[in-house]
């Protein structure tokens, strides 16, 4: 059992934020060439498609992770999306439906930076947010309830269960950051003037409700993790051990799936010396 799955109810406010091993990247950067191959071959037997999806709180490490992890990864196998506010078009559809048109297909690595978890987390600490979706069930703030909020996570449960069934390894992960790291890391934005950019005034809005995010965090991870779509709790104070732990869970999940490279089909077997001689004789 990997240590940082959540297999069991879990007390965010227990689990520890830093974990540093200082070989770190070198270790990644092996993982990093594994992956690649593990990739390839997932493609060719294309029986399989992978869901990563990244949670955590502003300034976690989710796009530096992706870009650290996936790095050796041939490009047209990975598929990275993020989701912001939902579009116009979006907020027509059931509220997944964007999610489910960005999944991956078999042999490619698909990722989630914010995935649909934001619709029972930012929904949830800014219910508000719902009455643009224009449910006919919900007609006040009364009706974002538990309830409302409990039906969707099992809505997401049977989601994942769904596509899980149909051959999607799905993966997610929270990078669990301590609210001083994160002034750390904000500050540092504020201080570097080739950071400058990354900063916005909302994080220090949403920095003031970092308790109902632990709370509405630990909240779906005790209701969303399961044998089909487990969740881990990644330490993500320091960077690249929060890299490294989710790589080396992505490569110890996926070669258990043995993949293999599909065989060619006898007919051409039995003619592969002739095709041979035939490109060596022009």
């Amino acid at each position: 059992m990997n240590k940082f799955e959540v297999s069991k109810e879990i007390n965010l406010s227990k689990i520890a934020t830093k974990e540093v091993d200082v070989k770190a990247e070198k270790k990644l950067k092996k993982i990093r060439k594994k992956l690649s191959k593990l990739q390839d071959t997932m493609y060719a037997e294309g029986k399989y498609a992978v869901l990563i999806c990244l949670q955590g709180m502003d300034t976690s490490g989710k796009d530096s992770l992706i870009r650290e992890v996936f790095k050796d990864v041939n490009a047209r196998g990975v598929e990275v999306h993020s989701f912001k506010v939902p579009t116009e078009l979006e907020l027509k559809h059931n509220y997944l439906w964007r999610h489910y048109i960005a999944l991956p297909a078999k042999g490619k690595i698909g990722i989630f930076n914010r995935t649909h978890y934001e619709n029972v987390l930012v929904t949830r600490v800014h219910p508000e947010y719902v009455f643009a979706e224009n449910i006919p069930t919900v007609k006040s703030l009364d009706d974002l309830n538990k309830d409302f909020y409990d039906s969707r996570m099992q809505e997401i449960n049977n989601f994942e269960k769904q596509i899980a069934d149909n051959g999607t390894i799905i993966l997610k992960f929270f990078l669990n950051l301590s609210k001083e790291e994160q002034k750390n890391r904000l500050l540092r934005r504020l201080r570097l003037k080739e950071k400058n950019w990354k900063f916005s005034p909302a994080d220090l809005k949403e920095r003031k409700l970092w308790d109902k995010y632990q709370y509405c965090y630990q909240e779906l991870l005790n209701k969303t993790s399961n044998e089909n779509a487990p969740w881990f709790v990644v330490p993500a104070d320091d960077k690249p051990t929060a890299r490294l732990i989710v790589a080396q869970t992505i490569l110890d999940t996926l070669k258990k799936y043995n993949f293999r490279e599909p065989e060619l089909p006898q007919k051409y077997k039995v003619e592969v010396e002739n095709y041979k001689k035939q490109l060596e004789s022009e």
